[in-house]
């Protein structure tokens, strides 16, 4: 038997299937539609879009592997957060998404602060309200778009725009449902103070389930669009980020995930639920049931080397500027990347911030300026990591998955950043990855998503921080740390 992980990203949709001891036997990836942007800092998909990835993405992995859809025990789902997902009577989409780096909808937070109190919204939700999460966005729709809001029935996020197209089932689970704003995290369950607060109707939001429950099977007709079995059980699945985490083994106290993918994210495991007052990291419902996490988010990470690349380097691929980043020194030439290329979160939050180049001259190469967007991103990782230490969590190791994780260099980099060791795995898939973990736990295969991770999660390749580069580096990113207090009046200049 084999179990299916499905992850919905930004740019693609991945599909894994795993073999009875959690291994990944195939893979497969559908690549989404560009994001359109019409205006500066908005980001939105078409959630179509997604279904039609994901089908070619499960008959893909099926094809690649051999396997028919009768060999797949479950499916585990994951996918990027926050993402706004209309559906109107006849469930069809009313608008295009619009997703987790979507940042117009300032002036919904500041609403939501002004009438609930911030210092509510932080007791009911464990976070303050974001121009990421969903629920401003929901509002932005109601205030910008009323006719649209107006035809409103269901609201759902990517995954679980999924989880509807394969069971006909309105579901999301508890790690999920944390990002929108609407959730009360300690308690995982919607919040009745949030939704009434704003007059809201609570019918449109889906049923909260845990990440391993069981919540729909596959329908006929998703079965004829995907070669998969009718009544295949399909759990709740996680976040991406939480997804991650599984998929990380990052599900005990004491080890730190870092997943660099558009968006870079530190997480860390929480036995109880603890909160930053000021909202620089958040705090959400893990998808461990009973356990929460603590995550901090770099908007535009893996994004900045995407950028360089397709703008200033469309003929190199990633692993070149790599090795083109390691033959310029440490701090290259003293030439600092913000990476804020989509506003930013931890630790800022100010969807205003705008990313840069600072000191640069005549003398310094292309060599220096990739370099510089690579330790860039690792600064601002550390600004999240060095955060979550200080409410309390204990990091003792970082494992690094997604991009770069695969690479000496980084893994260096980045222990030397962190002062902390360094580690790599043996399955690098993360999100995909942790939902078939999920789907493994939740039909049965393993008693809990921790017996999942001890039996399935494997180091390979850990880095230590040497003593001379963590001291360079220490003075970098002590330099790093100056740079947006600097710049922070200027950014609502641009």
């Amino acid at each position: 038997m084999f179990w299916l992980g499905i992850d919905i990203g930004t740019g693609g949709t991945r599909a894994l299937l795993l073999d009875e001891e959690g291994k990944v036997r195939h893979g497969f990836t559908a690549p989404h539609e560009e994001i359109l942007m019409h205006r500066p800092l908005w980001a939105e998909q078409r959630p179509e879009n997604w279904w039609d990835a994901a089908q070619a993405a499960v008959r893909g992995v099926l094809e690649a592997s051999g396997a028919s859809g009768d060999q797949v025990a479950a499916i585990g789902l994951s996918g990027q957060m926050h993402g706004l997902t209309l559906l109107d009577e006849n469930n069809a989409v009313i608008r295009p998404a619009l997703i987790w780096c979507d940042q117009r909808s300032q002036a919904q937070v500041d609403h939501v602060h002004e009438v609930l109190g911030r210092e509510n919204v932080v007791r009911w939700t464990a976070n303050p309200v974001l121009t990421g999460f969903t629920l401003p966005k929901l509002l932005w729709v109601r205030d910008h778009e009323p006719a649209l809001f107006a035809r409103i029935r269901r609201v759902l996020l990517p995954k679980d725009y999924i989880r509807f197209c394969l069971t006909g089932e309105y579901a999301t689970e508890v790690s999920d449902a944390s990002g929108t704003a609407l959730l009360d995290v300690a308690h995982r369950r919607w919040s009745g103070e949030m939704i009434e607060g704003l007059k809201l109707k609570a019918s449109i939001l889906p049923r909260v389930y845990e990440s391993p429950e069981i919540t729909g099977r596959v329908t006929a007709a998703a079965a004829a669009d995907t070669g998969l079995r009718e009544g295949t059980p399909v759990v709740g699945g996680g976040g991406d980020q939480a997804s991650s985490a599984v998929g990380n083994g990052v599900v005990e106290a004491g080890i730190a995930s870092d997943t660099i993918g558009t968006s870079g994210v530190v997480f860390v495991h929480l036995d109880q639920p603890a909160y930053d007052p000021e909202g620089r990291v958040h705090t959400f419902c893990h998808a461990v049931p009973g356990k929460w996490h603590v995550m901090g988010v770099t908007q535009g990470a893996g994004l900045s080397l995407q950028w360089f690349r397709q703008q200033l380097a469309p003929e190199q691929s990633y692993d070149q500027l790599t090795a083109l980043a390691a033959t310029a020194p440490a701090l290259s030439q003293g030439l600092y990347w913000l990476p804020y290329l989509m506003g930013e979160r931890t630790p800022h939050i100010d969807a205003r911030a705008r990313a840069a180049w600072i000191g640069l001259t005549a003398r310094h190469t292309r060599a220096d300026m990739v370099r510089a967007v690579l330790e860039g991103v690792a600064y601002s990782q550390m600004d999240c990591l060095a955060l979550i230490e200080r409410m309390g969590a204990r990091v003792e190791k970082v494992r690094l998955s997604g991009g770069g994780a695969k690479s000496p260099f980084w893994l260096r980099m980045f222990a030397a950043v962190f002062q902390k060791p360094v580690a790599s795995l043996e399955t690098q898939e993360g999100s995909a990855y942790g939902a078939g973990l999920l789907a493994m736990t939740g039909s049965g295969r393993f008693a809990s998503v921790e017996e999942s991770c001890r039996q399935a999660v494997r180091e390979t390749l850990t880095v230590a921080p040497a003593a001379d580069e963590a001291a360079t580096y220490a003075q970098g990113y002590s330099t790093y740390t100056r740079l947006y207090p600097a710049l922070k009046e200027i950014y609502p200049r641009l």
